[in-house]
């Protein structure tokens, strides 16, 4: 814990908007030598899975930031087709899942914090999940950074809420109370055959932006007010979206917290916290109503 503590004091005094626009900027950097080497590197320093990446690595991508957003080869990921199931939005570690108790949600041992905090938009979007399920995912940097979604909907919102940039790792998460609602983030709302999903993506320390197929890059904003960012109908790219369709990646580690309504899913015993869990994997089932009598 006193390493958890010094870190947590480290980015206190790290300027973390100055520190994630020059890891932004690096990773934009097209010099072939230059990003070839950062690439390299970054795969022997991880140990990062080449095996499934649709194209060739370094040579394929146009800089870091191209590789590390990259696309898997078709197959790579299956999606659970399973009638009911509730499917991985990312490769990851989850850090905590269950129910939300009335509008607390636990982020670690003995630290919870309120729904509408999470969101930060009006108490009817919040009273939707109360007493529902949610599961949180933490996405190392080694880690395919794509998001998908949980189950077939369509958008019926989409919300960036701007906010701090602490790192969302292990050791800040126990030790930085209410840390998902002090980042930035962008709360995608969606209407699904059971009822409303939330997916909020979270924003973090050298993440460079989030990018979703409606809005194009969103660059991190430390203070202002939330942005409703949701598309028309008219929309370039279509607002429905089948089990395990992409809504968006982040451009460095980060987390992903799903938001389901009460009485509407059940969870897999292996969704506990440490367990890994690989995007299209089914985490969870939709509960019909024979399952309630």
């Amino acid at each position: 814990m006193i390493r958890a503590h010094a870190f947590l004091w480290f980015q206190h005094l790290t300027p973390k908007y100055l520190l994630t626009a020059l890891v932004h900027w690096l990773a934009g950097i097209r010099v072939p030598a230059v990003k070839n080497f950062m690439i390299r590197n970054f795969v022997k320093l991880y140990t990062v899975e080449l095996d499934d990446v649709a194209r060739p690595v370094p040579d394929g991508f146009v800089d870091f930031n191209d590789f590390f957003t990259r696309e898997l080869a078709d197959g790579a990921r299956p999606i659970d087709a399973s009638s009911g199931s509730i499917v991985s939005p990312v490769d990851g570690v989850v850090s905590a899942a269950g129910p939300i108790v009335g509008d607390r949600l636990l982020q670690a041992k003995g630290i919870d914090y309120r729904l509408e905090d999470l969101l930060a938009t009006d108490l009817a979007d919040a009273a939707l999940f109360e007493n529902g399920a949610f599961a949180t995912i933490y996405l190392a940097p080694f880690n395919y950074h794509r998001v998908h979604s949980p189950l077939a909907g369509k958008l019926t919102a989409l919300r960036y809420v701007p906010g701090s940039l602490y790192s969302v790792n292990e050791m800040t998460v126990q030790t930085r109370p209410g840390l998902f609602t002090r980042n930035e983030r962008l709360v995608l709302l969606s209407e699904t055959d059971r009822g409303p999903m939330a997916l909020v993506m979270v924003g973090a320390l050298n993440v460079g932006s989030i990018t979703t197929p409606w809005t194009g890059v969103i660059r991190p904003q430390k203070s202002g007010v939330v942005s409703d960012l949701t598309p028309p109908e008219s929309a370039r790219v279509a607002l429905e979206f089948d089990k395990g369709g992409l809504c968006g990646w982040f451009n460095m580690g980060s987390t992903v917290i799903v938001l389901l309504p009460p009485e509407t899913s059940r969870w897999h015993s292996k969704l506990r916290p440490g367990n890994l869990v690989t995007m299209g994997e089914a985490i969870g089932t939709l509960i019909d109503h024979s399952d309630r009598q």
